[in-house]
């Protein structure tokens, strides 16, 4: 695994991470707006999981072989629910914290890549 994976993991999960705030700020703004004689269809997201080896193309990934984006890191269905604006809210903060979590990662391989060039110099 080089300094590269560690960036390339990164900003994948900021990307799926950025996707489940998406969602989750939509879910907000139906709670919101719903009634209890209409109610609105609550989006839940599933994340797809890169398998195989750690050389293989994440689904969605615009840099695979093929070039295609047919598959996305996250599958949206529609479930009839109650849940209320906390609950919502509840998933933006989770999906902050993670978004954050990855964001720190991407930076701590940042500074090793630039440590690296800088080695590489001297």
């Amino acid at each position: 695994m080089s300094e590269f994976d560690l960036l390339g993991g990164a900003a994948r999960g900021m990307a799926v991470q950025r996707g489940m705030l998406d969602i989750a700020a939509r879910n907000v703004a139906a709670a919101q707006a719903s009634s209890p004689d209409h109610p609105y269809p609550r989006l839940v997201a599933e994340v797809a999981v890169a398998g195989g080896d750690a050389d293989d193309a994440f689904p969605g990934d615009p840099d695979s072989a093929d070039g295609e984006d047919t598959d996305a890191p996250l599958q949206t269905h529609s479930v009839a629910g109650s849940a209320d604006a906390l609950t919502e809210m509840i998933a933006v903060l989770d999906a902050q914290r993670s978004y954050e979590a990855n964001a720190s990662i991407f930076d701590t391989g940042k500074r090793i890549a630039e440590r690296a060039i800088d080695l590489g110099r001297s």
